[in-house]
Protein backbone atom coordinates (compact mmCIF):
# COMPACT_ATOMS: atom_id res chain seq x y z
CA UNK A 1 0.00 0.00 0.00
CA UNK A 2 0.85 3.37 -0.65
CA UNK A 3 1.24 5.29 2.93
CA UNK A 4 0.10 8.86 2.99
CA UNK A 5 0.33 9.57 6.60
CA UNK A 6 1.09 7.72 10.29
CA UNK A 7 0.19 9.30 13.82
CA UNK A 8 3.08 8.42 16.57
CA UNK A 9 0.96 5.88 19.40
CA UNK A 10 -2.00 7.21 18.35
CA UNK A 11 -5.35 6.33 20.71
CA UNK A 12 -7.73 4.04 19.47
CA UNK A 13 -10.40 6.79 19.08
CA UNK A 14 -7.61 9.18 17.06
CA UNK A 15 -6.13 6.16 15.05
CA UNK A 16 -6.82 7.23 11.48
CA UNK A 17 -6.67 3.40 10.48
CA UNK A 18 -6.34 -0.44 12.00
CA UNK A 19 -2.82 -0.64 10.84
CA UNK A 20 0.15 -0.51 12.98
CA UNK A 21 3.78 0.40 11.79
CA UNK A 22 6.41 -2.52 13.16
CA UNK A 23 9.63 -0.59 12.97
CA UNK A 24 10.69 -2.47 10.39
CA UNK A 25 12.08 -0.09 7.14
CA UNK A 26 13.74 0.07 4.06
CA UNK A 27 14.40 3.85 3.59
CA UNK A 28 15.88 6.39 1.00
CA UNK A 29 19.09 8.44 2.22
CA UNK A 30 15.91 11.29 1.76
CA UNK A 31 14.75 10.63 4.94
CA UNK A 32 18.55 11.94 7.08
CA UNK A 33 17.88 15.47 6.17
CA UNK A 34 14.36 15.55 6.86
CA UNK A 35 15.24 14.49 10.40
CA UNK A 36 17.48 17.07 10.92
CA UNK A 37 14.47 19.40 10.52
CA UNK A 38 11.64 17.83 12.27
CA UNK A 39 10.90 19.18 15.22
CA UNK A 40 10.66 17.44 18.22
CA UNK A 41 6.85 15.80 18.11
CA UNK A 42 4.88 13.04 20.69
CA UNK A 43 6.97 12.86 24.00
CA UNK A 44 9.08 15.94 23.32
CA UNK A 45 11.12 13.57 21.11
CA UNK A 46 12.28 13.44 17.30
CA UNK A 47 9.88 11.27 15.88
CA UNK A 48 10.77 8.72 12.93
CA UNK A 49 7.25 8.71 12.15
CA UNK A 50 6.50 12.24 11.92
CA UNK A 51 10.17 12.39 9.08
CA UNK A 52 8.58 9.71 7.07
CA UNK A 53 4.98 11.60 6.72
CA UNK A 54 7.05 14.20 5.06
CA UNK A 55 9.23 11.88 3.26
CA UNK A 56 5.80 10.61 2.04
CA UNK A 57 5.23 13.82 0.29
CA UNK A 58 8.47 14.16 -1.56
CA UNK A 59 8.65 10.27 -2.78
CA UNK A 60 6.36 7.24 -3.21
CA UNK A 61 6.70 5.60 0.35
CA UNK A 62 5.50 2.26 0.28
CA UNK A 63 3.83 -0.41 2.97
CA UNK A 64 3.74 -4.28 3.62
CA UNK A 65 0.69 -6.14 5.16
CA UNK A 66 1.94 -9.03 6.65
CA UNK A 67 0.69 -12.12 8.70
CA UNK A 68 1.78 -13.18 12.14
CA UNK A 69 2.26 -11.98 15.34
CA UNK A 70 3.42 -8.40 16.15
CA UNK A 71 5.61 -7.95 19.28
CA UNK A 72 6.02 -4.50 20.90
CA UNK A 73 9.48 -4.37 20.88
CA UNK A 74 9.23 -1.27 22.69
CA UNK A 75 8.19 -3.18 25.71
CA UNK A 76 10.72 -5.10 28.02
CA UNK A 77 8.34 -8.00 28.27
CA UNK A 78 7.28 -7.52 24.57
CA UNK A 79 11.48 -7.22 23.52
CA UNK A 80 12.01 -10.42 25.53
CA UNK A 81 8.94 -12.67 24.05
CA UNK A 82 9.88 -11.72 20.69
CA UNK A 83 13.91 -12.53 21.37
CA UNK A 84 12.56 -15.79 22.82
CA UNK A 85 9.98 -17.05 20.26
CA UNK A 86 12.41 -16.41 17.67
CA UNK A 87 15.28 -18.35 19.18
CA UNK A 88 13.14 -21.21 19.92
CA UNK A 89 12.02 -21.33 16.24
CA UNK A 90 15.65 -21.75 14.95
CA UNK A 91 17.12 -25.39 15.11
CA UNK A 92 20.85 -24.29 16.28
CA UNK A 93 19.67 -22.20 19.57
CA UNK A 94 16.46 -23.90 20.09
CA UNK A 95 17.75 -26.67 23.01
CA UNK A 96 20.02 -23.94 24.93
CA UNK A 97 17.34 -21.25 25.01
CA UNK A 98 14.92 -24.26 26.29
CA UNK A 99 17.51 -25.44 28.70
CA UNK A 100 18.16 -21.54 29.98
CA UNK A 101 14.38 -20.98 30.47
CA UNK A 102 14.20 -24.37 32.54
CA UNK A 103 17.46 -23.83 34.29
CA UNK A 104 15.88 -19.90 35.22
CA UNK A 105 12.27 -21.25 36.24
CA UNK A 106 13.95 -23.41 38.77
CA UNK A 107 15.41 -20.31 40.25
CA UNK A 108 11.86 -18.44 40.31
Amino acid sequence: MKLHDMVEKPTPDMAPSRYAVLGRYVITPAIFNLLKTTKPGKGNEIQLTDALCALAKQETVLSYEFEGRRYDVGDKVGFVEATIETALRHKETKEQIKAYIKALASHI
